[in-house]
């Protein structure tokens, strides 16, 4: 994650990360404003339209589609960033849920190697977990035409989390703690499991294709058809018209394509590496 002050925001017009859209556009910029050159040249030097022509009219279209792209954009955006912020709290659920559970221990045990045990086990779920959800199998495990060869009993998350289970049952077998406790512990244990499955659902489950690729062939059909109708009014001065315009819509796109899936290794998705360094030294601290 990219670590900014959102105060000081004139700096950043002028700087350029490795996430910046521009970047990745910029080809897609290039091709655009020689196609809208190309379609002026027609329009003004070839063709010589007048300004009765009916193609000027196309504006009517592209005044009332800019309404309908700016909704399904902003809603695109909106769905993307929910998903970013859902991650975060289910983290910041992991990070409170490991403290609580350090905590609960450490009162009710007194063996130190007790102790000593879940101070190594209990940061390693959370360590298991970051590694799983960047795992690019775990993204594709509902995808029908993927046949991954994949052993299910090797689930880490879940294997730290059966460890955990085994522990706290045989403390309640062997007396060191109560079937209160035991009732107790469980639910913090659980805990652990609903946040890996919620982090897997949001992980394994994109936005669906046909809302996406729909989006894609809206905006360079309306980005293409510009050129034809404000030739008129902007003369050649279309060509960085178009560009600036697909700049804007396509961005939005890119920055929802990113954010929507939390867990990789874009600069802007969670810091779950640090997260799990964090719950570690915290752990350490209580135990």
């Amino acid at each position: 994650m990219i670590s900014y002050n959102p105060k000081v925001w004139i700096a950043y017009i002028f700087r350029f990360q490795k996430s910046d859209t521009l970047r990745e556009l910029l080809p897609y910029m290039i091709l655009i404003g020689l196609y809208s050159g190309a379609i002026a040249y027609l329009e003004i030097e070839c063709f010589k339209l007048e300004e009765s022509s009916n193609v000027k009219n196309l504006t009517v279209i592209h005044t009332s589609l800019g309404f309908v792209i700016s909704l399904l954009l902003a809603y695109r955006i909106n769905s993307a960033y929910d998903r970013w912020w859902e991650g975060r709290k289910l983290w910041g659920s992991l990070v409170n849920n490991s403290r609580n559970l350090a905590m609960k221990l450490s009162v009710m045990l007194k063996d130190e190697k007790d102790l000593a045990y879940f101070r190594r086990l209990i940061p390693s779920y959370a360590s298991m977990l970051n590694k799983h959800l960047k795992d690019e199998e775990t993204s594709m495990q509902l995808f029908d035409h993927v046949d991954l060869d994949l052993d299910h009993h090797k689930h880490r998350p879940n294997q730290i989390a059966k460890m955990l289970y085994q522990k706290i049952n045989d403390l309640y077998v062997s007396h060191k703690i109560t079937g209160d406790q035991l009732i107790i512990l469980n639910g913090e244990i659980q805990s652990f499991t609903d946040i890996c499955g919620s982090c897997e659902r949001i992980k394994n489950t994109p936005i669906p294709y046909s809302y996406s690729t729909f989006i894609k062939k809206f905006i360079f059909i309306f980005v293409l058809t510009l050129p034809y109708a404000y030739v008129f009014t902007l003369g050649y001065y279309i060509i960085p018209f178009a560009c600036l315009i697909f700049y804007v819509l396509a961005s939005i796109e890119l920055i929802s394509e990113e954010i929507e899936e939390p867990f990789g290794y874009d600069d802007n998705d969670l810091p779950t590496t640090k997260i799990s360094t964090n719950i570690k030294k915290h752990i350490e601290e209580i135990l």
